[in-house]
């Protein structure tokens, strides 16, 4: 029987440890800060939050090249002879990562991408359930698992609120008519995925203790996501009592399991510092 190996890309801010647990293969993006092009986790996130305390900007984000790509799936051909590849890829509608991995897998024979329409928890949530599902059938074929992802990748539900609006303001995504009114009033948009498109779908307003609870109720009754499993995101600088209630919220809603994934430079060069973010599958 042929091993099937999974891939991804950095944005997926997948932990260390379930990388290694899983044998995912991981592909960095880009951070460019100060004129200096990084690969996704040669960065720290302080690194990226002290940049911008001494400049008011944010560094940049490019995606992943065919080059690299073309590297990755050779690298795990030599690692992994005979092996079947599937590529669970950030949104295209967002990066053009994911067109780059479809111009290198041009040379590649058992290749196969799957496009997940989503990002950072969202994007990570797909990855981990592709690879439990190896880990509990591990003589399922390649055909049936690609048929069990693409089923998924619709029922996959990402929702955050960003720290402050600092961040978008420096990278162009709010107006600074809106960064005022937004600063004074506290009040904090919640990003979702909609066709893999990053929309702000609603606001909030008050301190973040406040709109996580928020976010996080509105999306349980909007969503009926599997209570196997929920990922809760955050940047660094979110409260560790906030942490607490959530893991709460989530217990007292039948969840049997919750991971947190801690946003990692290039997902954090957008939200900035004291994000909160939740990923989950529909049932």
């Amino acid at each position: 029987m042929r091993r099937i190996i999974l891939s991804t890309e950095s944005g997926a801010d997948l932990s260390k440890e379930l990388v290694e647990k899983h044998q995912i293969q991981v592909v960095p993006m880009h951070v460019i800060m100060d004129g200096k092009d990084y690969l996704d986790g040669e960065l720290s996130v302080e690194e990226v939050f002290d940049f911008y305390s001494r400049t008011k900007k944010i560094p940049s984000t490019t995606a992943t090249n065919v080059h690299e790509y073309h590297e990755l799936f050779t690298k795990i051909r030599v690692n992994f002879p005979d092996s079947i590849i599937i590529h669970i890829g950030y949104t295209s509608k967002a990066s053009a990562s994911f067109q780059s991995a479809l111009i290198a897998a041009e040379d590649f024979e058992d290749l196969f991408l799957i496009d997940t329409l989503n990002v950072t928890g969202g994007l990570g949530a797909v990855v981990m359930y592709a690879a439990t599902l190896l880990e509990d059938e591990p003589s399922i074929s390649h055909v049936h698992l690609i048929e069990k992802i693409e089923a998924v990748v619709p029922k996959t539900k990402l929702a955050f609120i960003p720290g402050s609006l600092d961040f978008l303001r420096a990278g162009g995504r709010v107006s600074n008519v809106a960064y005022i009114g937004g600063s004074l009033l506290k009040i904090k948009p919640c990003i979702e995925l909609k066709e893999g498109k990053l929309v702000s779908t609603r606001k909030y307003r008050g301190n973040m203790s406040i709109v996580a609870e928020k976010l996080m109720r509105d999306y349980l009754n909007q969503y009926d996501i599997d209570r196997k499993q929920l990922y809760l995101i955050y940047s660094i600088g979110l409260g560790e009592s906030i942490k607490r209630r959530m893991d709460e919220i989530a217990k007292e809603t039948g969840f049997e399991n919750v991971t947190w994934m801690q946003a990692g430079a290039m997902i954090s060069t957008h939200a900035g510092p004291g994000g909160f973010g939740i990923a989950g599958l529909e049932s």
